[in-house]
């Protein structure tokens, strides 16, 4: 009997030395990666077993995985993977990546189902003084408007196996609303395969997060004031999440006004010009930060209301704030609201 005893008294011990030793095995410290990339700023939160830190280089990993992507994707370098594409005639088959096959697919399918995202409109950003030239010494002309739409459109890209093509001459693409959320994916779907599973991961304003902080304390993220003073910003709410993404868009940042009239960096696809409406901002949540980022560009140009019924139709988790007479008006789509 006595031998009963000790022998559970032996398996007991060794399961309380094991769960010490699987304590001890499992604390994570927090590592911080910040950094430039894609003309902005990265910032990446992540919880890593101690015994793992010095095996790890996730710094350097993370920025070689971070300037492939701008080597593929920006247009201010000049042999960069789009430009190269941009430079091509029409009806000449482009091999491109596995990334930009991606962006590019998403892009397309976005801009089909949105009608108010088109990653052609670059010559028409640059015509309205949003590109890398200055305003515009006279407001674009009808004219000049129509010329440059005949050369823009989803519909002209046509995406096989084989490659990326255009099939109307002077088309060119801008990732300028689909590239930082696709970076943000890539570094998190590196993180993933390192079986790193709490982590947060910021370019330029758009996030995604995977788990939680320790202690099972979800991330904290805010959507900004639309309204607060130029060159101050304050948070309109807090959001808690995890395994999510959060990207957020609006026109009160990048804009100018000429004669009283007020001329923001969105341009509507069908009409060629900026979007003027009571839609200020826009924040989307998706499993995907390359969508989230797409849609909420998409939503602001649609404006609140068609915003709203978008929202709904395609169950996306959705927050708009809207300027009205009284003051700023705010929205959250039913599957935005587990959120609040």
């Amino acid at each position: 009997m006595k031998r009963i005893y000790y022998f559970a008294f032996f398996l007991i011990l060794m399961t309380l030395v094991g769960c010490e030793q699987a304590a001890k095995e499992t604390k994570m410290q927090e590592v911080l990666l910040q950094g430039k990339t894609m003309g902005t700023t990265f910032t990446i939160k992540v919880f890593v077993p101690e015994q793992r830190v010095q095996e790890l280089s996730l710094f350097s990993e993370v920025t070689s995985l971070l300037k492939d992507v701008n080597q593929s994707m920006s247009t201010y370098i000049p042999d960069s993977e789009i430009n190269q594409f941009n430079r091509l005639a029409a009806h000449q088959n482009f091999p491109i990546s596995e990334d930009l096959r991606r962006v590019t697919a998403e892009s397309i399918r976005l801009g089909l189902s949105t009608k108010t995202l088109d990653v052609t409109m670059g010559p028409l950003i640059d015509l309205w003084g949003f590109g890398p030239d200055n305003r515009p010494e006279t407001i674009p002309s009808d004219d000049v408007i129509a010329e440059i739409k005949q050369h823009i459109g989803v519909d002209k890209l046509k995406l096989s196996e084989q490659g990326l093509m255009k099939t109307v001459e002077g088309l060119e693409i801008s990732f300028s609303a689909t590239a930082k959320g696709f970076g943000i994916d890539k570094v998190a779907e590196y993180l993933d395969s390192l079986s790193l599973t709490n982590y947060m991961v910021e370019i330029g304003g758009e996030i995604r997060t995977s788990g939680h902080k320790p202690n099972n304390v979800p991330w904290v993220l805010a959507i900004e004031q639309p309204d607060s003073e130029p060159g101050t910003r304050e948070f309109h709410k807090l959001i808690r999440v995890n395994d999510i993404a959060m990207a957020t868009s609006g026109d009160y940042r990048i804009f100018y006004d000429v004669d009283g009239v007020h001329y923001s960096h969105l341009i509507h696809p069908e009409t060629g010009k900026p979007v003027r409406q009571d839609l200020v901002s826009v924040t989307v949540l998706h499993a995907s930060a390359m969508t989230a980022d797409g849609l909420a560009t998409a939503l602001t140009v649609m404006g609140t209301e068609q915003a709203k019924q978008y929202a709904e139709q395609h169950n996306l988790a959705v927050y708009l704030i809207s300027k009205t007479p009284e003051g700023l008006e705010t929205y959250a789509s039913n599957a935005f609201q587990p959120y609040l």
